[in-house]
């Protein structure tokens, strides 16, 4: 039954979407640094003349191997330098959005004179990033923590301008105490349509980068790839297929540099591809109305924030993974309209797909993405048969919501020395080079 009033909670559900479900261009750890650097600037008064860059080890796992939108070059100094030199910092997460030739070629000068500097600082935060750019006799520290666009420390010249201490979320900090999965279902089922549809804005812009990644110019253009397969018929030109090339295609494009944004989940442009792309495939092939396709895309976006909220910012579990739990509700929503097949599919993808490691952002994040989505649609056709994993297996559970916290307790607690041995293997690889 929908109802035309809003309870307190399902104010700050609404709250919590329209702050963690936003525009980004380019992977969201190197653009956090490319932010505090155009924050610097802004306050330096002028274009800097050096940069030293320090970031946790987790942002700089996933800053060393992705493409920065406009420069055509991989990693955490480019977007330094781009930032600094053509970054807009009122633009948050599309810092980089109207980034000029001249402005990359200077960015990339700047490099080769070896004035952009990188180290990694041993932060008390998950996600840090701080940036020092020098001019002359002046300087400017930005400071960036928890959150990729949550500044929380600003200094020129030995005076402290902002010091904040960071929230561990951008949203409401209690907004998800005491919340269920299905406490989540019924907000997205039941809040008035005109509420959510601005939801509908995620489907144009993870859409627009699915089509500018079916080209087949970027990253390792796995959607491009599957699609030839379907022309040469290796492939089924099924409902699964075209979630897999639908969704890839975007996370293709995203990774490999393209200047389009993609809507984001969580501070990360992957998460929202894979919250979104999948039940709008879905809904297009059901022929769905405008106001299914928000609740189902609500649905799936605010079950991925809820369960990414119980996790580290950064880990090394694939919040691919996570996201993709979202979108095997909206999707069991579209299908069947009942909260056990969503239960079910969630359930089911705990026991598939929790061990993925995060081992950075690159354009290998695609075939992750593929990987996820594939187990969501899975997952859902099985609980469409009444079929899942069950709490007898593994460390799923009888309920849907002790299977994700199982989950996000190994994520916290147990991949921890994991985390720390992939950014080893990183760095060497990287000191080899």
């Amino acid at each position: 039954m929908k109802q035309d009033v809003l309870t307190p909670r399902w104010n700050q559900f609404i709250r919590a979407v329209k702050c963690e479900v936003v525009p980004a261009l380019g992977c969201t750890e190197p653009i956090s640094l490319a932010l505090a650097c155009a924050v610097a600037t802004s306050y330096l008064g002028g274009q800097p003349e050096e940069i030293h860059a320090r970031v946790s080890p987790n942002l700089m796992k996933n800053g060393m191997g992705v493409t920065v939108p406009g420069t055509g070059m991989v990693g955490l100094p480019i977007a330094a330098a781009a930032g600094a030199l053509g970054g807009d910092p009122t633009a948050g997460l599309e810092v980089l959005k109207g980034l000029s030739a001249t402005q990359v070629k200077d960015s990339k000068k700047m490099l080769d004179e070896g004035r952009v500097h990188l180290g990694v600082i041993d932060s008390e935060y998950i996600l840090y990033a701080e940036a020092k750019l020098i001019r002359g006799s002046e300087w400017v520290q930005v400071c960036i923590a928890e959150c990729h666009t949550q500044i929380v420390r600003i200094v020129k010249n030995g005076e402290v301008i902002l010091d904040n201490p960071p929230l561990q979320h951008r949203s409401e900090p209690n907004v998800f105490e005491e919340v269920t999965t299905r406490h989540i279902y019924r907000f997205a089922t039941e809040v008035p349509y005109q509420e959510i549809a601005f939801i509908l804005h995620a489907a144009k812009l993870n859409s627009a980068l699915s089509q500018e990644g079916q080209r087949g110019r970027y990253g390792l253009h796995i959607g491009a790839t599957l699609q030839r397969q379907v022309d040469k018929g290796l492939l089924g030109a099924d409902l699964l297929t075209k979630i897999m090339i639908e969704t890839t295609s975007a996370s293709d494009a995203r990774m490999g540099g393209a200047t389009l944004p993609a809507m984001s989940n969580s501070g990360s442009g992957n998460q929202g591809i894979t919250a979104t792309l999948p039940v709008v495939v879905v809904a297009d092939y059901l022929s769905c109305d405008q106001e299914t396709l928000a609740r189902a895309l609500m649905l799936s976006h605010l079950m991925a924030i809820f369960i990414h909220s119980k996790l580290p910012t950064l880990s090394a579990l694939c919040a691919a993974t996570t996201a993709a739990m979202g979108a095997a509700a909206g999707m069991a929503w579209l299908f069947k309209k009942d909260y056990q097949t969503v239960s079910m599919a969630i359930s089911s993808m705990v026991g598939d797909i929790s061990g993925m490691i995060c081992d950075g952002a690159s354009n290998s994040c695609a075939m992750k993405v593929s990987t996820s989505v594939s187990s969501a649609y899975k997952a859902v056709l099985m609980a469409m048969e009444q079929s899942h994993v069950t709490g007898n297996e593994g460390i799923v559970a009888h309920d849907a919501d002790d299977s994700i916290d199982n989950l996000c307790s190994l994520a916290r607690r147990g991949l921890k020395r994991v985390d720390e041995q992939i950014l080893q293997i990183m760095l060497d690889k990287h000191a080899e080079q």
